[in-house]
């Protein structure tokens, strides 16, 4: 990995209708989804990028179900505990499909890697030309069924991204839950990228609650700083990614 000469800071999108910052789309969706309709919203809107999950996987989260009293919906209950029973089905076929349906657009990928085969997985599809250099590989830690929150597995996952990529990447790191601002000091420390957001911790501190996504970002950039890294503004961000730039969603048209 090429260490980064600024951070990018990612996260969920709040605030105002537009914005100048790089839009991420997620593919993601749930295990109950079909690929084309996780690939709907990017497919529709025509992102400079869209993340990419690579590999099929437990994606656990149903001991949540034995904290919360109060739920807001019906479904969510059921869905959370059926994460227990249901895989997260990321095929190479359907990997490919994706990568083939929206890269038509000039859509490019963050790749999330919740595990060290997937750095392989993705290594199989640069070498066959379908995910194009520079790639942005976004390693996951700390989900159930993925690889642990242990630092030494995020410098092991960096270590082996060097060997299969070499220069041709940039690395971020976040892990869920309580781990989430460690994980992202230490891969800002490593020369990478970094995320944070709600969807990853509830979080701000130890008992304490964040009030919204801004609250993580200022945080983090925060101790991003103090150890004398600098932030990638969006156009720097465009850059280092190889996005095609000149996209502005409105999100207020967006049903």
């Amino acid at each position: 990995m090429r260490a980064a000469e600024k951070v990018i800071i990612t996260t969920a999108v709040t605030g105002s209708a537009r914005t100048d910052a790089v839009i991420n789309i997620t593919t993601g969706g749930s295990p109950a989804m079909t690929m084309e309709q996780r690939l709907a919203a990017a497919v529709r809107l025509r992102p400079e990028l869209a993340s990419m999950n690579m590999g099929s996987m437990n994606f656990v989260y149903s001991g949540m179900a034995d904290r919360v009293t109060d739920w807001k919906h019906d479904w969510e209950r059921p869905h959370v505990l059926t994460s227990y029973s249901r895989p997260f089905i990321n095929t190479f076929e359907a990997i490919e499909h994706a990568l083939r349906t929206l890269g038509e657009s000039g859509t490019r990928f963050e790749y999330e890697c919740y595990d060290i085969g997937h750095l392989y997985s993705l290594a199989h599809f640069a070498e066959r030309g379908l995910a194009k250099p520079p790639l942005l590989i976004q390693g996951v830690f700390g989900v159930l069924g993925g690889i642990g929150a242990d630092h030494e597995n995020l410098d092991h996952m960096v270590r082996i991204a060097d060997k299969l990529f070499g220069d041709d990447y940039s690395f971020s790191a976040f892990a869920a839950g309580r781990d989430q601002m460690r994980f992202a000091t230490h891969s800002a420390l490593l020369g990478g990228h970094v995320r944070v957001g709600l969807e990853d911790s509830l979080w701000i501190g130890k008992g304490r609650l964040a009030e919204s996504n801004a609250q993580q970002v200022r945080k983090i950039r925060s101790l991003v700083e103090d150890a004398d890294r600098q932030i990638a503004t969006p156009a720097e961000a465009r850059a280092t990614l190889a996005l095609r730039g000149g996209t502005d969603i409105d999100r207020s048209t967006v049903s």
